[in-house]
C-alpha cells in the first residue's frame, strides 16, 4: 500500500466483491456448509441470516480464508479463498466472538493495525475511532482489562480503520448498547452509500431489515432464501420474521 493510506483495489468494478461456487464443509457427520453458491456484488449491504449452527461463522471462515472448503471454490475480491494472508491485506475482518490480543493496550493494537495496513496518519486515525466509540479514557488500558462492550468496539475500529471496500462482519453489534448499536449502523450505511461493501452475518432481523439491500438466510447448512427483502416478501407476503421463522423451522 502506499503512503497515502494504501494503494487502491486493483480488483475491477465488474469483479463480484464475493463468489462463492458449490462450496461445502464438513466436520465428522455435521454438514456446516452444504453446496452454497452466490455472489455479492459491488456496492451492496448483504446481509446472512439463519439460526445458531446453520453454518453463518463457517461460511465467514471460508470466505476470510481461515478455513479451507472440501469442496468447491470461490474469491473474496478477486483472491481466491485458498490465500487467506491476500484477503487480509483487501477487506476488513470483525470475527464472531473474537477479541484483541490481550497483551496490547487499546493504543497499541489500534497503531499495529495501521503499520500492518501501511497507513498513514496513524495517530489521526487512532483518535478518530477512539472518539467515536467514546473510548479515548481507555486507550493505555490492556485489552485484557476491558469489558465485553469495550472489546467490541476496539474490534470494529480495527476492521473500520483502513476503510475497505470490502468489510466482513459477523454479529457486529455484539455486546453493543443501542447507543452504538445505531452509531455503527449510521457509519456502515455511510459506507455502502461511498459504493462499498458490507456481507453482515446477525441475529438482529431489525437491523437487518433497515440496513441490507440483498439478503440470504441459511439454514442446516443450505441457503433457503435470496434475493432483495422486497423480492423475499413478495413471494411469502410476509414480514421477514415470519419468512425468517417459517424458513429455518421446516422439517
Amino acid at each position: 500500500m502506499s503512503a497515502s493510506g494504501g494503494a487502491p483495489s486493483t480488483t475491477p468494478r465488474s469483479t463480484p466483491a464475493i463468489r462463492v461456487s458449490g462450496i461445502a464443509k464438513a466436520f465428522g457427520e455435521v454438514r456446516a456448509v452444504d453446496g452454497v453458491s452466490f455472489s455479492v456484488g459491488r456496492g451492496e449491504f448483504f446481509g446472512l441470516l439463519g439460526p445458531n449452527g446453520a453454518g453463518k461463522t463457517t461460511l465467514v471462515r471460508i470466505l476470510t480464508g481461515q478455513l479451507s472448503p472440501d469442496k468447491g471454490e470461490g474469491e473474496t475480491m478477486g483472491v481466491s479463498f485458498s490465500d487467506g494472508i491476500a484477503i487480509k491485506r483487501k477487506v476488513g475482518i470483525v470475527p464472531e466472538s473474537e477479541t484483541p490480543p490481550t497483551f496490547l493496550t487499546v493504543q497499541e493494537f489500534l497503531e499495529l493495525v495501521c503499520r500492518l495496513r501501511d497507513l498513514d496518519k496513524v495517530q489521526e486515525r487512532v483518535d478518530k475511532w477512539l472518539d467515536f466509540f467514546d473510548i479515548r479514557e481507555k486507550k493505555d488500558v490492556l485489552c485484557r482489562d476491558l469489558s465485553k462492550g469495550q472489546r467490541q468496539k476496539i474490534m470494529l475500529a480495527s476492521a473500520f480503520i483502513p476503510e475497505p471496500e470490502l468489510l466482513l462482519l459477523d454479529e457486529p453489534f455484539i455486546n453493543l448498547d443501542p447507543v452504538f448499536q445505531r452509531k455503527v449502523r449510521e457509519y456502515l450505511a455511510e459506507h455502502v452509500r461511498k459504493g462499498k461493501t458490507i456481507f453482515m452475518c446477525t441475529h438482529i432481523l431489525e437491523i437487518a431489515e433497515k440496513l441490507c439491500t440483498r439478503l440470504a438466510i441459511i439454514n442446516r447448512g443450505g441457503i433457503v432464501a435470496i434475493g432483495a427483502l422486497d423480492e423475499i416478501r413478495s413471494k411469502a407476503g410476509e414480514r421477514l420474521e415470519d419468512i425468517f421463522m417459517r424458513l429455518v423451522t421446516e422439517e
